[in-house]
């Protein structure tokens, strides 16, 4: 694919983009309702897609984690278009008034939310991404070109051409189908058409798209995750919380990779803990007094800054709860952080003191997702400040616009 098509594309995006500006929320929903029985009653076609990307992956000795993120079945689906239909019960915020007032010289000045216009996603292994994506922007009256990545490549087509049928405005949804790097770098570059960039995958990806894009990014995805088992966390609570956050579904963004643990209760909860790890086959790494507790490799520097996506857990023990706070700012990814205690203050030191777009007390961080937040979706979770942080549902990919009315006024 060379520049020229992928221009063509991203001018096709922009000429949708107005036209999806022209609907009501009633004519959206029905285009969204449409969507989600496309996908169902066509499922079929989608795993047979899917079924082909799975087996190169295999090919590929790719982890099993990853594959895992790859892969649809009947229950993903299923998933997959109640998230689509549940859009349709969520706010529609464009046309939102936020601020409506008349100035000092009588001029009537109005801000309301807007669409942002053309939504450029590029991705990697999670073929939902493709489904919540469209949904999202066709919701949000946003066109979207996505840029999925090689593993899910045939799925992907298969998704899109299932949402598009359901779609009466040509061009709402558009795949960028190869799987070179260059035509991302390409992609890139057209900030006369695209008005948003949102990278969804790897750190490597995403410092590619922050180094190369022309275009306004908004960071997502990685995800170096802690939880931190204070001084007075209960043991039994805090071993199933920890199991819970590495291993249920361990290769994504939300699934713990570190764990710190409070000297005073190190032994007792780590020789609980181990028995668990190895239950279900996580590979430990740990600091030195981990060692001397526990059996397990031991941790490096590039074990606290690395985001494992796989059954790989690094623990470290602190003295304080100040020295884990410290390490989660300086290795954490501003994703989701989670602390395990009874003591209120400390807990509250810990919301207060961490940077992270979520901060828990005694629950998992598998909870960080649109769809858990009552979203209904959500088109990546943003690790940074700006425009928006944390769970990106609708509301976050709007923006918006001043309207000032007035009746011959001049500024003196």
């Amino acid at each position: 694919m060379n520049m020229t098509e992928i221009t063509d594309i991203a001018k096709r995006a922009k000429k949708a983009s107005r036209e999806l500006s022209k609907l009501t929320t009633q004519q959206k929903n029905k285009i969204l309702k449409d969507m989600a029985e496309s996908l169902d009653k066509n499922r079929k076609d989608i795993l047979k897609a899917n079924a082909k990307d799975i087996k190169n992956a295999e090919q590929k000795n790719m982890k099993p984690s990853l594959i895992d993120r790859l892969k649809l079945n009947n229950t993903r689906i299923d998933q997959i278009t109640e998230s689509i239909k549940e859009l349709i019960k969520q706010k529609d915020y464009i046309g939102d008034i936020i601020t409506k007032k008349t100035l000092k010289n009588n001029l009537k000045l109005t801000e309301k939310r807007v669409p942002f216009g053309v939504i450029g996603v590029i991705y990697e292994s999670r073929p939902n991404v493709t489904c919540d994506v469209s949904a999202l922007c066709l919701k949000s009256s946003s066109a979207a070109i996505l840029k999925g990545g090689t593993d899910a490549i045939n799925t992907n087509k298969a998704i899109i051409k299932l949402l598009s049928s359901a779609t009466p405005i040509k061009d709402s949804f558009q795949l960028i189908e190869s799987t070179d790097r260059k035509a991302t770098k390409e992609m890139l570059r057209l900030e006369t058409y695209i008005d948003l960039i949102i990278p969804r995958g790897g750190k490597n990806l995403i410092d590619f798209v922050r180094l190369n894009s022309k275009i306004p990014v908004i960071e997502t995805g990685t995800g170096n995750c802690h939880i931190y088992a204070d001084k007075s966390a209960g043991i039994t609570q805090a071993i199933k919380i920890i199991i819970n956050a590495k291993t249920q579904r361990s290769g994504v963004c939300n699934a713990a990779e570190k764990l710190l643990v409070h000297e005073h209760i190190a032994k007792p909860l780590l020789e609980k803990l181990d028995k668990q790890l190895k239950t279900h086959n996580v590979e430990i790494r740990g600091c030195k007094k981990t060692q001397n507790i526990i059996k397990c490799i031991q941790a490096t520097e590039d074990d606290w800054r690395t985001e494992y996506l796989d059954l790989i857990i690094a623990i470290k023990i602190v003295p304080t709860l100040e020295q884990a706070i410290t390490h989660i700012n300086q290795y954490g990814t501003k994703h989701t952080e989670a602390i395990l205690s009874k003591n209120k203050k400390n807990i509250e030191t810990f919301f207060q003191q961490v940077d992270a777009s979520a901060v828990y007390s005694n629950a998992s961080t598998r909870f960080t997702d649109g769809s858990e937040f009552g979203m209904g979706a959500e088109i990546g979770i943003s690790t940074q400040k700006l425009h928006a942080r944390g769970p990106m549902g609708l509301k976050a990919l709007t923006t918006t616009k001043y309207l000032i009315r007035g009746e011959g006024q001049i500024r003196t």
